[in-house]
């Protein structure tokens, strides 16, 4: 039965007492805040021995953890703990006992702080670069988180300690509304993909459709009876078929210790819910196509709060076993009411459908906008980069002519570095050569270099 549990798609609420659930609340290796005095001795301990935290859920889960963990450190605290109902942890009463642990336990509540204000930072600051904001005011957009005291991000406070557990106490109190919305609009969105669907279809096609829709819908209803969730006949069957006892010796106060799981002396609401597995299978097979493990799911959190609003007198959670045992006298638990499963009722109505199909026809026309945007971005900057190419086509091609007119008029011509090479004329370059020749030889009398017997030949006159 727990296998089958531990395979959910979602893990709920802690595993723990609302004496820190509702509150702070996640089950640790700490002393337990209640232990059932009527429980069968001899049971092993296992010293060091930590039962796996499930997942609340809470943005800020892991901190809320590691806050309880080092506070149930303290022995002083410990002990204020185990004797304080949930009404003194919500009031805020619990809270001033931060005043009197340990400097030890003081000093690593803040270090724990200081960890998560720089984690909710990091947070903020890749929110905001992916808009790409400057000049982030990291402590202003710190006030948007509930859970500690922003104003003071490097110590813990009994008001760090009071936050958390207000804003605990409330967004696991809103936790099952939440997921309620989510499942609704995930079956208005399975019946809209269905009927868009359907659109798409000749009529032949969708006559076809249909049938084999309403044949799927019968067939998920053909199910054996389903038991009221919390009844004495529901939990005999699971005390015959899951714990293999007889049927004829069925004893609550037995059953309790048998499903508290943890030994901590109540049932929270995840024992509570693996006492549905056995009902849920009579409806749900995950090899059948007909059955939706989400609706399961689903009808495994309607059933857990249907018994905790029958059961839970103080609203804590929590089924205490003395909770547990009233709850067996009263006439609901002999003669209960028939039970109605998911595919009885009316998830959501056609105009909540026509609705929720308007929002999604919002979206889609703001994304298709969006992409329409980023298609003419796109084509601008195509077209301004074959400008650009063209641009340096052109330029290239002048540069050419240049070069091809240098040649032609006899210009210098360029280097390899582009630089000008100087070529000096015929004459020079031959006057330069007999210099060379000549080197620094004396020439003979009345000898006269060539270059002066150039320069001076229209003076100078040769007489016989």
């Amino acid at each position: 039965m727990m296998m089958m549990f531990q395979m959910r798609w979602r893990t709920i609420l802690p595993q723990h007492c609302v004496l820190l659930v509702i509150c702070l609340l996640i089950n640790l290796e700490a002393v337990p805040i209640d232990i059932d005095k009527t429980k069968v001795q001899g049971e092993p301990h296992v010293e060091g021995a930590k039962i796996e935290t499930p997942d609340t859920g809470l943005y800020y889960d892991e901190y809320l953890k590691q806050v309880i963990d080092v506070l149930e450190t303290d022995k002083h605290f410990r002990e204020k703990l185990q004797t304080a109902d949930i009404e003194e942890i919500k009031s805020g009463k619990l809270s001033k006992e931060l005043d009197l642990v340990s400097h030890h336990v003081r000093t690593r509540l803040d270090e724990l702080k200081r960890q998560e204000v720089a984690r909710l930072r990091m947070l903020i600051k890749a929110k905001m670069d992916s808009f790409q904001d400057t000049g982030i005011d990291h402590q202003a957009l710190l006030k948007q988180f509930e859970h500690l005291n922003h104003q003071n991000p490097d110590t813990f406070e009994s008001k760090d300690l009071d936050m958390l557990i207000k804003a605990a106490t409330s967004d696991l109190e809103n936790y099952d509304k939440t997921r309620h919305d989510e499942f609704k609009k995930y079956e208005m969105m399975k019946e809209h993909e269905r009927r868009e669907y359907l659109k798409t279809l000749n009529e032949e096609k969708r006559r076809e459709e249909e049938s084999k829709y309403e044949e799927m819908k019968k067939k998920h209803g053909d199910h054996p009876k389903i038991n009221h969730p919390g009844s004495k006949d529901q939990l005999k069957e699971v005390w015959e078929e899951s714990d293999g006892l007889d049927p004829n010796d069925f004893n609550p106060k037995t059953f309790f210790k048998l499903h508290d799981v943890n030994n901590d002396g109540f049932l929270d609401e995840q024992e509570l819910e693996a006492l549905f597995t056995k009902e849920l299978e009579k409806v749900y097979d995950p090899k059948n196509e007909e059955d939706d493990m989400v609706e399961m799911e689903e009808e495994r959190l309607r059933m857990r709060e249907h018994v905790m609003n029958e059961i839970d007198v103080n609203k804590d959670r929590l089924v205490t076993l003395h909770e547990f045992l009233k709850a067996t006298e009263k006439k609901e638990f002999l003669e209960p009411d028939s039970w109605e499963t998911l595919d009885q009722q009316q998830v959501f109505t056609e105009e909540e459908l026509k609705e929720f199909e308007t929002h999604i026809l919002q979206q889609e026309n703001e994304l298709l906008k969006k992409a329409e945007d980023l298609q003419q971005q796109k084509e601008e900057l195509q077209k301004q980069h074959d400008q650009l190419q063209a641009q340096k086509q052109e330029l290239q091609q002048v540069v050419q002519q240049m070069e091809q007119r240098k040649l032609q008029q006899g210009s210098p011509l360029s280097g390899p570095a582009g630089e000008l090479q100087f070529q000096p004329p015929v004459e020079h370059q031959v006057g330069n050569a007999q210099n060379h020749l000549a080197g620094d030889q004396p020439l003979p009398p009345g000898h006269i270099p060539v270059q002066e017997a150039a320069a001076g030949s229209d003076h100078v006159q040769i007489h016989p």
